[in-house]
């Protein structure tokens, strides 16, 4: 499988301005700049892609844990946080929210772990970057 997204860039690193479009068209030449990723700017940026991508990647790969271990989610709602300090990714903070019927918090976090280490995207962004976790049962 190769998916892909296609950036334009148009112009100076802080005046210029580009757009985003994905193959599946979610991004469709969606805007991003210089205020969009430093400041408070309409659009999107690296940093959110990433985490967007990241959270959900996580979810989707704590659903398939959670089933080979017995247990059906009823919802992961799941928060990322990417630190961009200095030029450079630093941190991925995942923050869980969770219902699932009839498992234990031990065996939950046994899980949420698994998922942390092993879904594709912390795998891609493991070689240099700090992954950290927290989860809760609501």
């Amino acid at each position: 499988m190769i998916r892909h997204a296609t950036a334009v860039w148009n112009g100076s690193g802080k005046e210029g301005k580009g757009h985003l479009t994905t193959a599946s068209t979610v991004l469709n030449q969606t805007q991003y700049s210089f205020n969009t990723r430093f400041e408070d700017g309409v659009g999107t940026n690296p940093e959110e892609l990433v985490a967007a991508a990241h959270a959900g990647c996580f979810a989707m790969k704590l659903s398939f844990v959670l089933g080979a271990a017995g247990f059906t989610p009823t919802s992961l709602e799941t928060k990322c946080e990417i630190t961009f300090e200095e030029g450079t990714l630093k941190k991925s903070h995942l923050i869980l929210k969770a219902s699932i019927p009839g498992i234990d918090n031990a065996k939950f976090q046994e899980c949420v772990k698994d998922a942390e280490q092993n879904c594709p995207i912390s795998k891609l962004l493991g070689a240099g970057l700090q992954i950290t976790s927290e989860a809760s049962l609501v």
